[in-house]
């Protein structure tokens, strides 16, 4: 009785601990980098998300930390810095996995600034992750998106279900999305880690064929824990039923 009741234990241990993947292998949107925005504070916490990562089947990782004005206003160089440590520790571990970097960038003055002096880090195939501030959109959005694009980027919207104010005006989304800038939903929105409305504007997003990329937007071990805890649910799999994104073009 006591070795079947260790043999029970054992299996129902083994089961519970599985990790569940994610529907993509190439996550473009993280802040793994040490020590340069609000995410990461240093190699090992960098180490530690990044195995995590690999648990879901990431296999490449777009490291894209904040740059914005007065709070994170990192440079190529601070950013490629943070790469090379983190590299250098990763290879000090033993540990194996591609990583390259960019930036998710604020749309600000300083953006204009970074934008006309050719300063911009695309990601593969000259996308261009950027935000909206969370109070107000800026205030020449549609005119800069298009002046990306005559410029060759191809601009990608940041989490669009996180900015409250177009929760009740689903029209700019539409507009926006037809004339040319691709939406990236963060997984954590679906798993209502930002609360209702956030949530429910994510599948809005998903039911009108909107996203083009999803992403972790892994600041920390809290969104580790909420990414995990998502990936066993119904949502998820009725999430992955409706959508059809482009992560894994970015190898």
């Amino acid at each position: 009785i006591k070795i079947y009741s260790y043999q029970m234990f054992s299996f129902f241990k083994k089961k519970n601990s599985q990790t569940h993947k994610l529907c993509y292998e190439v996550d473009l949107h993280s802040h793994i980098l040490p020590g340069i925005d609000d995410g990461s504070p240093n190699t090992e916490k960098s180490i530690g998300l990044i195995r995590e990562m690999q648990n879901w089947g990431i296999r490449k990782i777009i490291a894209t930390p904040h740059i914005a004005e007065e709070t994170f206003e990192n440079t190529p160089e601070t950013i490629k810095n943070a790469w090379d440590l983190l590299k250098t520790a990763l290879k000090s571990e033993g540990i194996e996995q591609e990583i390259c970097y960019s930036a998710e960038y604020r749309i600000d003055d300083g953006f204009i600034r970074m934008f006309e002096s050719n300063q911009l880090i695309p990601l593969p195939d000259n996308y261009l992750l950027v935000e909206n501030s969370f109070i107000q959109a800026f205030w020449n959005l549609d005119e800069l998106l298009f002046q990306l694009q005559l410029k060759e980027f191809k601009p990608i919207l940041a989490h669009p279900e996180r900015y409250a104010y177009y929760h009740n005006q689903k029209n700019i989304y539409t507009t926006m999305h037809n004339n040319g800038c691709a939406f990236q939903v963060n997984l954590l929105s679906f798993y209502g880690y930002y609360g209702k409305s956030v949530k429910e504007a994510a599948f809005w997003l998903a039911e009108q064929g909107y996203i083009d990329f999803l992403g972790t937007d892994l600041h920390n071990m809290n969104h580790v824990q909420a990414i995990s805890n998502f990936l066993t649910t119904k949502d998820y799999t009725k999430l992955i039923s409706k959508i059809n994104i482009k992560n894994d073009m970015l190898k």
